[in-house]
């Protein structure tokens, strides 16, 4: 490291930053988030969704609606009723490259509040409605292929 003196000739100045204590704030930063980001899908961890036999990924749309088995409804996260349902997806679709509504419900949720949600979101404008489902393993595959041929 090279010390250069000042215009006086007399202190040393030094030119250079030490990036060692920024280091350490990004990483207590980074840790923190790592502890705090489980947190965020607390929402989810309520919905057990029902297994399906196929299907593909879906992506997370700007519109997710979340059902709970005790008919609590949530969009993209943030509780809703019934009677709001229809208005606030509304709002969401006028913004929407894709009209696609994303369906996440508990395997025991009521198929009559799957249907107010199917018609709201029809009512807003969506144009398709996607239900996520938990894929079933490759052995519960088989299992069912084989009971179905006999």
């Amino acid at each position: 490291m090279a010390i250069k003196l000042s215009a006086d000739g007399k202190k040393p100045v030094f030119n250079e930053i030490n990036i060692t204590p920024l280091t350490d704030i990004f990483l207590v930063l980074l840790i923190i988030m790592m502890v705090i980001a489980p947190s965020f899908q607390s929402i989810d961890k309520n919905i057990t969704i029902p297994e399906i036999n196929s299907g593909v990924s879906i992506e997370e749309k700007n519109a997710t609606v979340s059902l709970t088995k005790e008919g609590e409804l949530f969009l993209n996260g943030e509780k809703v009723n019934y009677d709001s349902l229809e208005g606030k997806l509304s709002s969401l679709v006028a913004n929407m490259e894709k009209k696609e509504v994303v369906v996440k419900a508990d395997e025991k949720a009521k198929s009559s509040d799957i249907m107010k949600i199917m018609h709201s979101a029809q009512s807003a404008g969506f144009e398709k409605l996607v239900v996520a489902g938990e894929p079933l393993s490759k052995k519960e595959q088989k299992e069912l292929m084989e009971n179905g041929e006999q």
